[in-house]
């Protein structure tokens, strides 16, 4: 049976090359390392779990949980489905909504999905956003000033300039790029 470790603090190939030198002497077969994730063949035993937390910790490192992981895997649904997948006509208060879904408190769900993602839950948000106004874009049925409605941007100026700031091409660039890209594979 496969089974995946989340281990926090990989952040380089030399975290890599020490994991693999834990999970060589705990005797644990692994298939795949990559960074943040090892994917081991076989499920492990509890008193080896105990063996691999504390050689990871005296390392630097630490095994995630599979409820931490859990929960911030739910947060990042939430968040998904509610920019990529619902019409959002009323202001959604993110904190709030995740707060009542989740029932933890928003400071709770922060620190943990800061602990896992090693980005906040807002700058997730945006990100998410900035991805569905790409594909907002792409798709060129809405106007701008309707995809600010439709995201709950304040403005368009406020938009276009978390846009810029993120993907470093104004709106019109990208809308230009994405037709350019198009016509050239129409050509083909």
């Amino acid at each position: 049976m496969k089974n995946h470790l989340y281990i926090k603090n990989m952040v380089c190939q030399r975290c890599i090359d020490v994991i693999s030198e834990i999970l060589l002497e705990l005797k644990i077969k692994y298939i795949k390392i990559s960074l943040g994730k090892v994917q081991i063949e076989n499920n492990l035993t509890k008193p080896l779990e105990i063996k691999l937390v504390n050689a990871l910790i005296t390392r630097g490192f630490e095994l995630l949980t599979y409820k931490k992981i859990s929960l911030v895997n739910e947060i990042k649904s939430i968040i998904i489905n509610v920019i990529h997948h619902t019409s959002n006509e009323n202001k959604i208060n993110f904190s709030e909504l995740l707060s009542i879904k989740l029932n933890y408190s928003y400071d709770y769900l922060s620190h943990q999905f800061s602990e896992i993602e090693n980005k906040s839950i807002e700058r997730f948000i945006i990100l998410q956003k900035i991805e569905k106004v790409k594909e907002l874009i792409r798709y060129d049925e809405l106007q701008l000033k309707e995809i600010v409605f439709q995201l709950n941007y304040s403005s368009v100026s406020h938009l276009c300039s978390q846009f810029k700031k993120e993907t470093g091409l104004t709106t019109s660039e990208f809308k230009k790029s994405k037709k350019n890209i198009r016509r050239s594979i129409d050509l083909i």
